[in-house]
């Protein structure tokens, strides 16, 4: 038995899959618990009625959780201490010249990662060439333990300069911890990030130390309460590794849970025959965009916070806007949405549980998009006259009526999400109207006809039990390790054979590192790809390994889409990049649509204005081939979706709805 669990701000998703004879699938969700995240593990744990099977260890668990993220957001990371070469102890403070706002006279300051004090310099200097400068001498080993001591941090970051050249230093420095006896958790950046760049290999080095406390308790927590279960936790790249090393990989668990969207997403739309989509997941306290070419893109350029996150990791972008999210009037009268969730606790008005901001789930409430008294996940009860009062208070200082404030709250949401959605196709290149708007999480389907109208697109798709698609998608993730290593030379006079050896190491140490978990490794297909640049460029571009002519050619094609233009000047191969991955066996879904089905009726009259009415009807019920006409309401347990005007809503045999814009645009 297979349970997929993404652990959100707002609900914790479950899917359970049994597999016999037949596969049977069921979902829950229940509130978060913020205060102690594994509470909510357990309680949906026991209303699925699988205490038994956790307990017996039949149980296989994905899990996918925001413990790291939200540890690294709240700066509730463990005291570090920072160890890097005599004259570099500044460098996390320093960080990089670039600026959010070019020509901003004023802008924010980025916080210190790492206090002063706990900055230790020592000796072991290499140089850019990997020759030793400076050895590290057994009486600075012994000073800079001491001075660990002293400082009694919980975790210890280590980032010597070209350590990814040579690691003996790093390693020896390490070993003394470690000989000492301090109880402290050690990550060295030839471990963490072997690649160029001592800024963004120090930030991923201190993120990983310091969130390995803070994940290592959370997992123990959790395991001490089904410790024969399998537990698996997925990475930020859409793969999965063992609980009991995923603390030492700390830092690849920041996209945990939006990952396992992606992974779904991408089955789905395979199996729907749709191949390039652009999705957005609209949770209780984010929205994550991203575009799917075929393929689930990675980027080693994201950013958690201010800090950059130079680990692979699913290529996408998160705003603040979610149906939690909080609608306010500023100092210069003027609405705004977020990014200031009400999260689980207390959550929307509307929820009953001490609640009084107006959100965006109280705005839609209020337009009759989601349906009065519908019994939700963790027995909520939607209240109208709730949300009428949040929206209300907003809607004295605005000088507007309840409904006309509810619509801009979500006029307002809306054009957020649209920007994110540029953000990530217009300005790489990409035509929106090429591609299929999906959209999953709890609040995803109450906005994809606003989203699609905002990008001119005229084709949208709702999967089947949308609302927990993160949580479905665990259940598809295989098992992998992607790691890449600074080569740094000039296409032109590169050896192909030093090339492949380098590659083959790096393979033979990615399925080393699966074959340690304990679980026997079965096939295993490797992908190597390479960042490039332009000879002089500070950043690179991730492009198959297909030869050096076709590589080549592929960067020049890339750079052309992403920034308008391509040189014919040299190009450099920077790193080198392998992806090992367990095959599985696709998970065959039963369609949710029986074709004997006659067509549903509507459950419920809801107000969307004094004037209007428009019909919900629930989603179990549609019939295969059963077409809805715009606006009307389509509910169900995790999530609901409204259907605007102007488009036609029509469930498949998958039991995903496909929506059609029926009017040109003008």
């Amino acid at each position: 038995m297979f349970l997929g669990i993404d652990a959100g701000g707002t609900f914790t998703d479950f899917v359970c899959l049994r597999v016999g004879e037949t596969v049977e699938v069921e979902v829950y969700k229940t509130l978060s618990t913020p205060a102690a995240p594994e509470q909510a593990i357990l309680n949906g744990i026991e209303a699925l009625g699988l205490s038994g099977e956790a307990e017996r260890g039949t149980l296989h668990i994905i899990h996918g959780s925001t413990v790291a993220t939200n540890a690294a957001l709240e700066g509730e990371n463990a005291p570090t201490a920072y160890v890097t070469n005599y004259g570099f102890g500044d460098t996390l403070r320093l960080g990089r010249q670039t600026r959010p706002a070019l020509y901003a006279l004023e802008f924010p300051t980025q916080s210190t990662p790492v206090p002063s004090a706990y900055c230790l310099e020592t000796g072991g200097r290499m140089s850019a060439e990997g020759k030793i400068l400076e050895t590290l001498t057994p009486e600075e080993l012994k000073d800079l333990v001491v001075r660990i001591k002293d400082l009694a941090p919980e975790a210890v970051a280590i980032n010597l300069l070209f350590s990814f050249l040579d690691d003996s230093s790093e390693v020896a420095i390490e070993k003394a911890i470690t000989d000492s006896g301090l109880p402290v958790f050690v990550s060295r950046s030839s471990a963490v990030l072997p690649v160029y760049k001592e800024y963004e290999r120090g930030i991923a080095t201190w993120l990983n130390a310091s969130l390995g406390p803070v994940v290592s308790g959370y997992l123990s927590r959790l395991r001490a309460s089904m410790n024969r279960c399998s537990l698996m936790i997925m990475q930020s790249n859409g793969e999965t590794l063992d609980a009991g090393t995923a603390a030492e990989s700390a830092v690849r668990l920041l996209l945990s849970g939006p990952a396992g969207g992606l992974i779904a997403m991408k089955t789905l739309g395979a199996q729907a025959d749709v191949s390039k989509i652009i999705s957005f997941d609209m949770g209780g306290t984010s929205t994550d965009v991203a575009l799917l070419d075929g393929e689930i893109a990675t980027t080693s350029e994201g950013y958690i916070g201010a800090y950059p996150v130079a680990v692979p990791m699913v290529d996408m972008h998160t705003i603040g806007a979610g149906g939690g999210s909080i609608a306010y009037v500023d100092q210069g009268g003027m609405l705004q949405v977020g990014p200031r969730s009400s999260g689980a606790d207390p959550g929307p008005a509307c929820y009953g549980l001490g609640g009084r901001h107006a959100t965006v789930t109280d705005a839609n409430l209020v337009l009759g998009r989601l349906v009065p008294g519908a019994r939700l996940a963790g027995n909520l009860t939607l209240s109208v006259a709730k949300a009428r009062n949040a929206v209300g208070a907003l809607a004295q200082e605005v000088a507007l009526s309840i409904e006309e404030t509810a619509a801009g709250i979500i006029s307002i949401t809306n054009e957020h999400m649209a920007r994110a959605i540029r953000e990530i196709s217009v300005n790489r290149g990409y035509d929106p109207t090429d591609f299929v708007l999906a959209s999953f999480g709890g609040a995803g389907g109450l906005h994809v006809c606003a989203l699609a109208e905002a990008m001119r697109m005229h084709q949208a798709l709702v999967p089947a039990r949308g609302g927990v698609l993160s949580a479905l998608g665990m259940l598809m993730a295989s098992r992998g390790r992607q790691l890449t290593r600074t080569l740094g030379v000039a296409m032109d006079g590169i050896e192909i054979s030093e090339l492949q050896a380098a590659m083959k190491e790096l393979e033979n140490r990615a399925i080393e590192e699966l074959t340690e978990e304990g679980e026997p490794v079965g096939k295993l297909v490797c992908k190597r790809s390479i960042d490039l640049r332009y000879i002089g460029q500070s950043y690179t571009l991730n492009v198959p390994f297909q030869g050096p002519t076709d590589s080549i050619a592929a960067f020049r094609t890339l750079h052309e889409r992403r920034y308008g233009y391509s040189l014919s000047s040299s190009v450099e191969l920077v790193n080198i990049c392998v992806d090992v991955r367990e095959v599985s066996e696709p998970i065959q879904l039963p369609s949710e649509t029986a074709a004997d089905k006659q067509p549903a009726k509507p459950i419920e009259q809801n107000l969307i204005s004094e004037a209007d009415n428009i019909p919900a009807f629930p989603r179990e019920a549609l019939a295969l081939g059963q077409q809805l006409v715009g606006p009307c309401v389509i509910a169900e347990y995790s999530a609901t979706v409204y259907v605007a005007k102007h488009w036609l809503a029509e469930i498949d045999t998958l039991g995903n709805l496909r929506l059609s814009r029926t009017q040109s645009y003008q």
